[in-house]
């Protein structure tokens, strides 16, 4: 692909807005691979939660290459910058190999890493700047955060003590180090989005599914496996409202299931919102309903091969 050709194929959309699927079918049609953009699939052992079904890169009978999933184990943080830094690599991997990147998710913040190309920093662990932070509180830290940020960025950052830690880390000396040069990106952005009402029950028939595929029980693993309440709260709300079951602090799996739709919807409002703001930042997002794959079909057509 040269002159102004896209280089890059980017399906977006809220939780189960069929962004899957879509990027699969398109992978399929352009000779592409997909390029996970989802914060909890870069982790092993998050699959029933997090999403994952390797038979959802199955079609007519051809298995489509994906990448930056179960990259990192879920003892390790990983920050946006060993996102961005792994996509910049399998985007050029990609490409050298003649196929077209086809970047999936609904991660606001790994999108937006790279379609606007933040200018971020490897930034070490700290040792003696973490002892000075140690005897501040949870709210202490925090406000320190925000006085370094200037905004907030991530609210994932608050998630737990240690993130809250690793983001001060990170805004303290990113200032003094020059990011690498990002590649040349020219993507074109489809946009999955339903109705508000079938959206709630697409979001409510998921949750059942993976309900009845073993969540819970994948959540009392992990747990077993030696991983913290605190650290299996910060994975996400399947990951935090099913370990509160488990503690009892949920009555049964009606109000599980109840709590838990409602704030997957929540979320997906919120991811709708960020998309919002991408948009306004100057990302040109062409919206299918309905994750029409005819629709998404004549406009990559139009765009790619033009």
């Amino acid at each position: 692909m040269s002159g102004t050709s896209k280089n890059l194929l980017v399906v977006l959309g809220p939780t189960a807005s069929g962004k899957t699927a879509l990027g699969v079918r398109l992978a399929h049609e352009f000779g592409g691979e997909i390029v996970s953009a989802d914060s909890r699939q870069v982790y092993r052992g998050l699959d029933i939660g997090a999403g994952k079904d390797p038979e959802e890169y199955e079609i007519f009978g051809r298995s489509i290459a994906y990448h930056l999933i179960d990259v990192v184990d879920l003892d390790c943080e990983f920050s946006l910058f060993d996102y961005q830094q792994m996509f910049y690599s399998v985007f050029a991997e990609i490409s050298t190999r003649c196929a077209l990147p086809v970047m999936v998710g609904g991660s606001g913040l790994y999108l937006e890493s790279v379609l606007c190309a933040y200018e971020l920093v490897e930034v070490p662990t700290d040792p003696g700047l973490r002892a000075g932070l140690a005897k501040l509180s949870t709210g202490e830290l925090e406000e320190r955060l925000r006085l370094l940020q200037g905004k907030l960025h991530n609210v994932t950052d608050l998630a737990s003590r240690e993130r809250t830690l690793r983001a001060i880390e990170i805004a303290v000396h990113s200032k003094d180090k020059k990011p690498p040069a990002p590649p040349e990106l020219r993507p074109l952005v489809l946009g999955t989005r339903f109705e508000r009402d079938e959206l709630r029950r697409r979001i409510e028939h998921r949750l059942e599914q993976r309900l009845q595929a073993g969540l819970v029980e994948e959540v009392e693993h992990l747990h077993a496996r030696g991983f913290s309440w605190e650290r299996l709260d910060s994975l996400g709300l399947e990951y935090r409202h099913v370990g509160r079951f488990i503690r009892g602090q949920t009555t049964g799996r009606e109000e599980l299931f109840a709590s838990l739709s409602s704030a997957i919807y929540k979320f997906a409002m919120r991811q709708l919102g960020w998309f919002r703001r991408m948009e306004r930042k100057g990302i040109e997002i062409q919206w299918i309903d309905k994750a029409d794959q005819d629709r998404a079909l004549a406009i990559a057509r139009a765009r790619l091969r033009s």
